[in-house]
């Protein structure tokens, strides 16, 4: 297919949903955690791309706060692989000027973990070809639940008016400020958000593959951002020649005079 894209078809800033490693290595008789080494293999190839068409912003949803819930070795390999991906791929990631952050509650991370998604975020700190972020230790509601603890504790100081707080203010105080994505993308089948970017998603684009993380190549990519050029997004206004169309169709559906009847006594109207 047709892999041009121009700077207006593209999202400035795509989420993912990375979903389904587990479910990819059990339909091929492999083990749980050789299906999340090759979701970061594909990670890694979707970051190249999206680089290559110049998306500003990559969100990819790692671990969620509700994966500790998981088997310790399960979340034991992933942290672990966590660390390898972030040793191998430092250079590689200074070397294409990619930024990389991470938003979630990074602090139950594994010491060893933490200290290289330090290492690397410091390293890169200075790079602008991309921003990467990783959601780790992530929650929508708990990304909320912090937010509102930070408002209330500067309210509580008197650093600010309980009455000034609004959107603007709040939205300049969560994990991302200001970076709402405009496409959110998951794989394998499932049709929901999973609470990923819940303040953040009030308006993106949603796109569901059956495809599962790990076979999600660039050509998936690709299907998906042909697909998101094609939305037209309102954000609740209309568009031009809509409100004339409108007006139109209200007149021709109007009840005359002739039909109005009064209204019996104390009915509501």
């Amino acid at each position: 297919m047709n892999t041009k894209f121009s700077s207006n078809d593209l999202p400035r800033h795509l989420a993912i949903i990375m979903d389904g490693n587990g479910r990819w290595a059990q339909r091929r008789g492999l083990k749980r955690h050789e299906g999340h080494r090759a979701g970061a293999e594909a990670a890694a190839a979707i970051t190249k791309e999206c680089l290559k068409l110049g998306v500003e912003r990559l969100t990819l949803y790692a671990f969620s706060l509700e994966n500790w819930k998981r088997p310790k070795l399960e979340v034991d390999t992933l942290m672990r692989q966590l660390k390898r991906f972030l040793v191998e791929r430092r250079d590689e990631i200074v070397e294409k000027d990619i930024r990389l952050t991470a938003i979630g509650r990074l602090d139950m991370l594994p010491r060893g973990t933490l200290s290289e998604l330090k290492r690397v975020t410091q390293a890169t700190a200075h790079c602008t070809g991309m921003n990467l972020c990783l959601a780790l230790s992530y929650s929508g509601r708990a990304e909320i639940v912090d937010t509102v603890r930070e408002l209330a504790g500067k309210a509580v100081r008197g650093e600010i008016d309980p009455e000034e707080i609004d959107e603007k203010i709040f939205n300049a105080s969560i994990y991302q400020p200001g970076a709402d994505p405009d496409l959110i993308i998951r794989t394998a089948g499932e049709m929901r958000l999973s609470n990923f970017l819940l303040w953040e998603a009030s308006y993106s684009e949603l796109f569901f593959t059956e495809t599962c993380w790990p076979d999600f190549k660039v050509e998936e990519l690709h299907k998906a951002l042909a697909a998101f050029s094609k939305r037209v997004r309102k954000y609740g206004r209309l568009e031009p020649g809509d409100a004339a169309k409108l007006a139109v169709a209200a007149g021709k559906n109007a009840p005359s005079r002739e039909k109005e009847s009064t209204p019996a006594p104390g009915t509501t109207v």
